[in-house]
């Protein structure tokens, strides 16, 4: 009996980003091999020399580099687009954003968001037996059937949009700065500012509002937690598992953890990629604990900038 082992590590890099997959796959006449999982990383707003694996004088980046290391580059890999609900639609529904309709960004107010004759990669997967989770930012809608709970998505943890687009507990750097949420009575709008602040920024799970304002400085922590549990609860169903994870990083504002003081203004950009970094790292080996030999994990990004280093 002939046995043909393929192990496959990969790491992506749309213009910047990681794909990192781990799956053993055994082929033969007798046995079929089980369906993969998948986990899905996009991070925001990244330069191509934000990553070391690009970029050798960037050292905030150690787990990114390491999967680049062990896995595959890909160096020509092109987002759909560079923005943040075109890009997000283009990657669910496999479709540019002529065709799936979504070209611009939502707002706030927007009362749709992907349309609903779109098919997402979660509800392909769903109807396939896989258990589909969503963490992090969502940006295709937030009202009624645009949730992600009704776009496929068996679970959500994040916010409806991006960090910015509202006012928070823990507004962090920004230039100009993001403000915090007013307290008390008074107008909420500064015309100085380029952050939304007549909403507070709201923290879902499901479609339960758990957090508003959010607290920034400690989201990455929680999206980590509930990642992990995500992976640790699909796997000990005994289903293959959809995880789809959409980073506040490194859109602003940067929060303000674990933040020291440089008059170049290097110092929050770094620890931003940092923090972003030990996120993606925590992911991965919470699917290495439960599910290594059978989950692709990829990593990418929509580009906003080309330079490298901090901003």
């Amino acid at each position: 009996m002939a046995w043909l082992f393929l192990k496959v590590l990969l790491v992506g890099v749309s213009f910047l980003g990681c794909l990192y997959p781990l799956v053993d796959f055994c082929f033969s006449g007798e046995t079929r091999a089980p369906k993969p999982n998948f986990v899905i990383i996009l991070a925001d707003d990244m330069g191509w020399g934000d990553l070391g694996a690009n970029w050798a004088e960037t050292k905030d980046t150690a787990n990114l580099d390491q999967m680049a290391a062990e896995g595959m580059r890909f160096v020509d890999f092109h987002a759909a687009a560079s923005t943040c609900s075109p890009s997000r639609a283009a990657l669910l529904t496999g479709r540019l954003g002529l065709r799936n309709g979504v070209t611009h960004n939502f707002a706030v107010t927007s009362v749709g968001g992907l349309p609903l004759n779109e098919t997402t990669l979660a509800e392909v997967l769903k109807q396939a037996g896989y258990v589909t989770g969503m963490i992090g930012k969502w940006h295709l809608g937030h009202h009624s059937s645009y949730h992600p709970n009704f776009r496929g998505f068996d679970y959500y943890f994040g916010i409806p949009y991006s960090h910015d687009m509202g006012c928070t507990d823990s507004p962090g750097y920004n230039l100009p700065p993001c403000p915090a949420c007013p307290r008390g009575e008074g107008p909420s709008r500064s015309p100085d500012r380029d952050c939304y602040t007549d909403v507070a920024l709201p923290l879902y799970e499901n479609l339960r509002i758990v957090e508003q304002p959010v607290n920034l400085s400690g989201l990455a922590h929680r999206y980590a937690e509930k990642a992990t549990q995500f992976i640790q609860r699909a796997s000990a169903s005994g289903r293959p598992f959809l995880l789809y994870v959409g980073l506040a990083h490194m859109h602003v504002p940067l929060t303000r953890t674990q933040l020291s003081a440089d008059p170049q203004g290097r110092a929050p950009y770094a620890a931003g990629l940092r923090e972003m970094d030990g996120l993606v790292g925590q992911i991965k080996d919470g699917a290495d604990r439960t599910a290594k030999g059978n989950t692709f994990l990829w990593f990418t990004v929509i580009v906003f900038r080309r330079a490298g280093g901090s901003l």
